[in-house]
């Protein structure tokens, strides 16, 4: 078992299916770049979360994972062994759960950076030495 952080992108729709324990989880395949080639990686989640951020893509977007990685080959019936890797995600990382974080971050750093700015502008005020009515400024 290896931890792994693999990023691609997903191969086709993922499929949410129940154990024969009633739980739920889903099934995927992404395909992960290495250099000019590429690995596809067969993704299974059991966390609810999890498996609702892998079932809301479609095929083709991106999508970032986190887990136990297995290494295997597989022989296809007339070709050359490939390697293909499977993944126990126990994170599930999208571009619509980064841009959710940032609006949910975003007004309240704004608000306390607007905050630190007003207290810099006042301090720098503070510090300022009235002008002289008889000179000029260049």
């Amino acid at each position: 078992m290896i931890d792994a952080l693999i990023g691609g992108t997903l191969h086709a729709a993922a499929v949410g299916k129940t154990a024969s324990n009633g739980k739920p989880y889903a099934t995927a395949k992404v395909r992960a770049a290495v250099g000019t080639e590429s690995v596809f990686v067969n993704v299974i989640c059991f966390d609810a979360t999890e498996c609702a951020a892998l079932l809301a893509l479609s095929a083709g977007e991106p999508v970032s994972l986190a887990g136990e990685l297995t290494p295997k080959v597989w022989t296809p019936a007339n070709g050359e062994p490939r390697p293909v890797l499977d993944m126990v995600a126990h994170a599930v990382l999208t571009t619509y759960a980064v841009q959710r974080k940032r609006k949910a971050v975003e007004p309240k750093a704004q608000h306390s950076k607007g905050t630190a700015q007003a207290r810099q502008q006042r301090a720098a005020m503070d510090s300022l030495e009235p002008l002289d009515d008889g000179g000029t400024l260049l």
